[in-house]
């Protein structure tokens, strides 16, 4: 009778737990038994294990086998047990030494011929295996830079079972033939999920090859400031405004002006990209803010997150630290959009399924952007709207109270007039200027709430603000007036503050004035109060 055992990981969600891959051999008539709740593609391993260690040079035991993979409570599926499984059958039958597999995490698919195929999710099974007190980890070579961005853990690649092998058993270590030139990776397959390419939206705002900047937006001083505020205070930001006037412009020029992501969040961005098979090649870490934008056609479930058995990350998560930018967000469906409402609220979203309960990380930036009316032309003037006053209101009404009340900056986006299209005007600040400015705010704010766990003013509650840092004197009485109105909701003073905050930190105030708080107030209402729209101008 023989025995080995080795350590895999199974994901749930972006979370991992690490799961002991046990191998037990008994006379008796050859058989291949898998236990420990896996599912059908795990199941198949049976078959990929057995001819890769046969086509690496190895004997497979004709005994009765047995692996079992422990909790057995955890679900488990997916490919990336293969390797843990194969060298934990080669441990039993005393090919390999079972005590050098003890205390290793294995990862990785295996090919019929023995190469070891990347497999997703590699970052945050291997971030597991650091948590749990491991030290050592086996992944495919094409991962190795992936797992390597967890501190304190030796990271072997590999590119075969030949090569694992040899290494375990101190041989010499054989070579494999490297690919033609010029011919696909056939092993990148596996970190790609179909679907996810260039048109997704979910490329990163500072690429070079985008070649967006901010001062391509010609007028708009409004819309330019709040997203100037919405950057440096990570505020919801909802534009409206007619066709062609410059919502998605604006938009899509965001991501660029916010700060690229600090080490630890880039780690948080890069597990659910990698668990998301989105994880751009030849750059296993994300460091600046992605940008995700969903068509109006898509489900409760691509937003938020679902599907069959866990529940998969959705768009709400693999916009996490970046911006989620919701184009004619009256033409979603309202299930979709009251969906958003938790993780506005928490940034993470909770998803309960028959298989298990998954917290997915989800704290953006959402921009709303939508046409006045159907048409589009309803407060264009010159342009007669032929909407009836009921198709407006229905269509207005489409986004509901509760999700507007979470919305820090609402503006009315203008339309183009002939003299700023034709540059007659000045032309605005580039992307670079107000990122500095926006670099200068955030470090302002985190300087502040050090030692609290918040980073951005978003994300204070209201009562921290009121309590510990509180306004000039005075400041706070006009939005104190519009609450007792009924203009302001207790939910919408907070946020008007919090605003304020982004506006004295870009301004350079210790605290926010009457002024920072009237502006803030015109960008949370879209009602004049008689203040300029640039941050810091003169009254």
């Amino acid at each position: 009778m023989g025995f080995a055992r080795t350590c895999s990981v199974a994901l749930v969600g972006v979370e991992g737990v690490v799961v002991e891959v046990q191998a037990d051999l008994e006379p008796g008539v050859a058989a291949f038994t898998l236990v420990g709740l896996p599912d059908k593609s795990l199941t198949e391993s049976r078959d990929r294990v057995r001819a890769a260690v046969v086509n690496s040079g190895g004997e497979w035991p004709q005994k009765k086998l047995t692996v079992g993979l422990s909790p057995a409570s955890v679900p488990k599926g997916g490919s990336g047990f293969d390797l843990a499984v194969a060298c934990a059958v080669l441990g039993a039958a005393e090919r390999i030494d079972p005590r050098v597999l003890a205390d290793i995490v294995m990862i990785g698919e295996l090919g019929l011929d023995g190469r070891v195929r990347p497999v997703l999710g590699v970052l945050p099974a291997v971030l597991a295996a650091a948590d749990a007190g491991y030290e050592q980890v086996v992944v495919p070579e094409c991962t190795a830079a992936e797992a390597s961005l967890v501190p304190g853990i030796s990271v072997l690649g590999v590119r075969s079972l030949r090569q694992l092998i040899a290494v375990l058993t101190d041989e010499p270590v054989p070579e494999e033939e490297p690919d033609e030139p010029g011919r696909p990776d056939p092993m990148l397959a596996g970190l790609c999920v179909p679907g996810t390419g260039v048109g997704t939206g979910l490329t990163g705002a500072l690429d070079d090859a985008r070649g967006l900047d901010l001062a391509d937006v010609v007028g708009q001083a409004a819309a330019r400031t709040a997203v100037e505020v919405a950057a440096a205070g990570a505020h919801h930001l909802f534009l409206q405004g007619p066709p062609g006037a410059g919502k998605t412009m604006l938009a899509e020029r965001l991501p660029a002006i916010l700060p690229r992501l600090t080490r630890e969040e880039s780690l948080e961005v890069t597990a659910v990209h990698s668990v998301a098979g989105m994880l751009p090649p030849g750059r296993p870490l994300v460091d600046i803010a992605p940008y995700c934008a969903p068509h109006h056609s898509a489900t409760m479930q691509s937003l938020v997150g679902g599907g069959k058995g866990i529940a998969r990350p959705g768009a709400v998560s693999l916009a996490h630290r970046g911006v989620l930018f919701l184009d004619e967000a009256p033409e979603f469906s309202s299930q979709s959009l009251d969906s958003l409402r938790q993780p506005l609220e928490s940034g993470h979203v909770v998803i309960a399924r028959s298989a298990g309960v998954v917290r997915l990380p989800a704290r953006f930036l959402m921009v709303l952007a939508a046409n006045p009316c159907p048409c589009g032309r309803h407060t264009l003037l010159g342009d007669g709207c032929e909407c009836p006053a009921s198709v407006i209101r229905r269509y207005q009404g489409r986004l509901s109270g509760p999700l507007l009340d979470r919305v820090d900056l609402k503006v009315v986006v203008e339309a183009v007039t002939r003299s700023e299209l034709a540059g007659y005007g000045t032309r605005g600040e580039s992307t670079q200027t107000v990122a500095d400015r926006v670099r200068a705010a955030r470090e302002r704010a985190a300087a502040r709430l050090a030692g609290t766990g918040w980073r951005t003013n978003s994300e204070v509650p209201g009562h921290a603000l009121r309590t510990r840092w509180p306004a000039a004197i005075g400041a706070l009485d006009a939005a104190e007036l519009d609450l007792e109105r009924g203009f302001l909701t207790a939910r919408g003073l907070d946020r008007v503050l919090r605003v304020a905050w982004t506006v004295a930190d870009l301004a350079g105030h210790d605290r926010p004035s009457a002024q920072d708080v009237a502006l803030a107030l015109q960008l949370r209402t879209g009602v004049s109060r008689g203040v300029p729209v640039t941050i810091g101008a003169p009254t």
